[in-house]
């Protein structure tokens, strides 16, 4: 039997248990952080994809944002006995013991997006936020010298539960700090990597801050907030916006030339990635520990490539 679904965070247990029969010839899990973002989802349809052509069975879980539903999840694969476990982590260090459990089961797990600080999943796929942080932060730091003035005060809007929108920033603000640019660090709000929290949280950002020339912001729902707060209280003449995850809103953003730069990842390559290096394994193969998927700073200039994704 071969079976390809999504079971919510907030399932039963007997849900899960019933979602991959052991009888299964070989299955692979796939444990997500949410289906609101469009890059989780298109991670989905990359695994997805990837085991439907090398013909095994792909269950695919959603955390609901909710840290203790992975951990969750993960116990009820290993009891279920699947062949491989790919986890996109919200906390790193909190999943490490299910993820050792996995181990010791004899059942490989591979981190997709968030690094698992010494943990013993046997691979990453991903890229490099801290450097890819620095990157969009050297693109900031160079507009900000070209285009105002070399001066400009950055809000941010992060998810300050999430390491690896952590590391994002961390890395932005160590180019921005590098790069001799007089820009001035205001607040840091926390979005939870949720849309609506995130449009809030935004707002309330803008407020308190009515003379902020600029917006980072750290994620998907980071950047889809923020760029509906600029649209919404009429600030699209005074705020450029820079962030992570391209989506339709922000598309538009950047072809009316508020929205500026935008990180984009390849999320179904990610997924498709992490489940060739699970097949290669189950075939007796060996795979790099890091296995790195290229990032792509999207801009007015090269943003009609991408447009492709919203049609």
């Amino acid at each position: 039997m071969r079976l390809s679904r999504i079971l919510a965070g907030s399932f039963l247990a007997s849900a899960l248990v019933a979602g991959v029969s052991p009888a299964s010839a070989e299955t692979f899990a796939l444990v997500n952080i949410n289906q609101q973002a469009l890059f989780f989802n298109q991670i989905n349809d990359g695994a997805t994809a990837a085991a439907k052509a090398a013909g095994v069975d792909l269950v695919i879980f959603n955390a609901n944002n909710v840290p203790a539903a992975q951990n969750d999840a993960i116990e009820n694969y290993i009891t279920q006995k699947v062949d491989g476990i790919i986890l996109v982590a919200i906390d790193v260090n909190g999943v490490k013991p299910a993820i050792t459990a996995a181990k010791a089961a004899g059942i490989p797990v591979i981190a997709i997006d968030a690094q698992i600080p010494d943990g013993d999943n046997v691979a990453f796929v991903g890229v490099d936020n801290t450097q890819a942080g620095e990157d969009i932060g050297k693109f900031y730091a160079d507009y900000v010298k070209a285009e105002m003035g070399g001066k400009a005060t950055v809000g941010v809007v992060g998810a300050l539960n999430s390491f690896i929108q952590n590391q994002r920033l961390d890395g932005f603000k160590k180019a921005v700090t590098a790069s001799g640019a007089d820009v001035t660090f205001l607040d840091t709000v926390d979005g939870q990597n949720v849309q609506d929290v995130a449009l809030s949280a935004a707002e309330n950002l803008m407020t308190a801050n009515p003379s902020m020339g600029t917006l980072y912001a750290t994620g998907e729902p980071a950047l889809i907030g923020a760029v509906s707060a600029v649209t919404a209280q009429g600030h699209t003449d005074s705020v450029k916006v820079f962030g992570w995850d391209l989506t339709k809103q922000d598309e538009q953003g950047i072809e009316e030339g508020w929205v500026v730069a935008v990180v984009q990842q390849d999320p179904a390559g990610e997924g498709k990635a992490a489940v060739d290096a699970l097949m290669t394994l189950k075939k007796g193969g060996t795979i790099d520990p890091i296995i790195n998927v290229p990032v792509t700073i999207v801009t007015k200039d090269n943003v009609a490539g991408f447009k492709s994704m919203f049609e």
